[in-house]
């Protein structure tokens, strides 16, 4: 796994880093990891891959028309 530095953070930020993670039962490098993964996302190459792959899994099936629960 790869390392990063973050320099030059405000003070403020830090401050509320450490709230989120002592709210989320995290350790500060947690939360920081956390909002850092869900911030990333998929890149759209991933996503299309991705398709692709439930695409092929679900290939085939057939689905109960769900018209009347709507």
């Amino acid at each position: 796994m790869a390392q990063i530095i973050v320099r030059n953070l405000e003070t403020d930020i830090v401050d509320n880093l450490k709230l989120r993670a002592k709210q989320h039962g995290r350790s500060l490098e947690g939360e920081a990891r956390q909002i850092l993964t869900q911030s990333a996302g998929l890149y759209p190459h991933q996503t299309k891959k991705l398709a692709k792959q439930w695409h092929k899994k679900l290939a085939g099936q057939k689905f109960p028309d769900t018209t009347n629960i709507i």
